[in-house]
């Protein structure tokens, strides 16, 4: 995988903050333990359906390992559709570096621009590193493209089209229109073996509902500042 040492890091880190990796040892509210419950529900196929973010994220790194970079492009791209702030990064240094099509770092600044809105330190580092190595002319177009990201990918339209993703799917699940809970203890695959899954973990709020869910997203983000996610100089970002 030929991405260079950031990308590479940004790919592991993606993985590591992902509530869909084993080895993540926390997550969400008040820093509490990610117990086998929760690596199920959040690795299963319902919740995956329910939350595009989160899944075309998973299909974008999965992508990346295969070498299928053009693909991991659309991927990302769709998880960016619905709010995902490690999507965008993600695109970004795919096209700073000119892996799965053209480099564009116009392109690239503005994608990451975008990853930074919600003020994430590490994210905010890395696009004022893209800025410095924009000429003046990629600078003018980097703004111009950020508009129309804004406009299509930005906070204020992408969460909405996440939250009623997460609404629709949970009313099906739960056969009621409000999402009203039920008794019934569910089976979950996780890692070749079947879980027991009580209601009150499966439908978390902060896994479901709109302002506990963005807080949790926002505390993976900001973990990034503590995941030893190494962003490099700002002058070696080509690619190789």
């Amino acid at each position: 995988m030929d991405l260079n040492r950031f990308a590479c890091r940004a790919v592991l880190a993606a993985a590591l903050l992902s509530p869909l990796h084993p080895a993540q040892a926390q997550l969400a509210a008040e820093n509490v333990p990610l117990s086998l419950q929760e690596h199920a529900v959040v690795s299963s196929p319902a919740f995956l359906k329910a939350h595009p973010d989160l899944r075309y994220r998973q299909l974008g790194l999965a992508a990346v390992e295969r070498d299928k970079l053009e693909d991991a492009r659309r991927y990302f791209r769709f998880g960016a559709q619905h709010a995902d702030k490690l999507s965008q990064a993600l695109m970004a240094e795919l096209l700073w570096n000119g892996k799965g099509g053209p480099v564009d770092r116009a392109l690239g600044y503005a994608w990451m621009d975008l990853a930074a809105e919600r003020g994430t330190e590490w994210l905010v580092v890395r696009r004022e590193q893209y800025w410095a190595a924009l000429d003046e002319a990629e600078r003018k177009r980097a703004v111009s493209e950020g508009q129309k990201l804004y406009a299509e990918y930005g906070d204020p339209v992408a969460k909405p089209r996440q939250e009623r993703e997460m609404r629709r799917n949970m009313g099906e699940m739960t056969g009621s229109r409000t999402g009203a809970l039920g008794s019934t203890v569910m089976q979950v695959r996780f890692n070749g073996q079947m879980v027991r899954v009580v209601p009150e973990i499966y439908y978390a709020p902060r896994l479901w509902q709109p302002e506990a869910y963005w807080k949790w997203q926002s505390q993976q983000l900001d973990a990034g500042n503590t995941s030893s996610v190494d962003v490099g100089s700002p002058h070696p970002l080509r690619g190789d």
